[in-house]
């Protein structure tokens, strides 16, 4: 039996999508209280199909805003846990209006990676976008982002963030206003959440590099269901030049943070065509210490083809 934990804000004016998606969860499924209590809340229970617990955990605030706060939470009562998500918004500029997104939790500048579990964060991810379609919300993507967390922007100190040692990932729907509130899109994630742990099949994983926020061929990894395969964190290009990745030994101990912070390690190493050179050997002085291939994105176009599958990984 696996355990997932989603956490929503239910305070519509600090949350601009938990409250709605809380209120379609509770609408579609047998939710049962537990013992659990979480802000004078008992904490609501989903029974999948295989047995395995989904927990739906009703927060006054959203974790990443106070992380000081939850931590300690976090880690006596959700310890034991597979897995886990923050539903809430995602808004920036050059961003899609109208997206479904799932990303893995880490602070790239500094090295400070959250745990990833590939395995469930694509099953999360494609199970978003079955929704999507089952639901005709056409005018919606669902994608994925580069690995960041929101908390140092509210004073966390991002060397908190491994603390809680439990795979996490935000859960959103971005990035306007009328997408936020969109009653269609709210229930794709709540039909989402409840299927995570639907294929417990062995993948490949990649670790991301480079590229934008919002990198499409990454997506498409994580959306592929020809191959088991999947993505464990994305380092983008604006954080690898802000967190000083081309220095050589610095660069280097985040390289190997990001990697070692994906559970049954990595199979590869994909980076975009255009980085840098000092930021390519980054790829491949962490390809050569795992024993596992480095090689340039544009391969993903043949998924079929690519080096990961020519070897098995050596797990550190």
């Amino acid at each position: 039996m696996y355990k997932a934990a989603y956490f929503l804000c239910i305070d519509q004016a600090k949350d601009h999508v938990s409250p709605g998606v809380m209120e379609k969860c509770q609408q579609i499924y047998d939710l049962k209280e537990t013992d659990i209590i979480v802000d004078g809340k008992k904490v609501l229970e989903y029974v999948d199909s295989k047995g395995n617990l989904i927990h739906f955990v009703r927060t006054d605030a959203i974790i990443c805003v106070k992380f000081d706060y939850y931590l300690p939470i976090l880690q006596e009562l959700f310890s034991d846990y597979d897995f886990s998500g923050t539903v809430n918004w995602h808004e920036g500029p050059h961003s899609p209006d109208k997206v479904l997104t799932v990303h893995t939790l880490g602070d790239v500048d500094t090295g400070n990676y959250g745990l990833s579990n590939p395995k469930w964060f694509k099953n999360l991810i494609c199970a978003i976008e079955d929704a999507r379609q089952e639901l005709k919300l056409d005018d919606f993507m669902t994608l994925t982002e580069a690995t960041h967390w929101s908390g140092v922007r509210y004073g966390a100190d991002a060397a908190d963030l491994p603390k809680y040692e439990v795979p996490m990932v935000d859960i959103e729907i971005g990035s306007i206003p009328e997408s936020f509130a969109n009653p269609t899109a709210q229930m794709a994630l709540a039909m989402g959440l409840v299927h995570t742990f639907d294929n417990d099949e062995d993948l490949k994983v990649l670790l991301g590099v480079g590229g934008v926020h919002f990198e499409t061929n990454f997506a498409d990894i994580l959306l592929n269901r020809e191959y088991p395969i999947s993505i464990g964190h994305i380092i983008p290009n604006q954080w690898l030049v802000s967190g000083g990745y081309d220095d050589e030994k610095y660069g280097n101990e985040k390289m190997d943070n990001a990697a070692d912070s994906i559970i049954g390690g990595i199979d590869g190493i994909v980076f975009h065509d255009k980085l840098k050179g000092t930021y390519k050997d980054r790829c491949r002085q962490l390809g050569e210490r795992q024993n596992i291939p480095a090689f340039k994105h544009k391969i993903l176009k043949d998924i079929g083809s690519l080096p990961v599958w020519e070897k098995t990984k050596v797990k550190m």
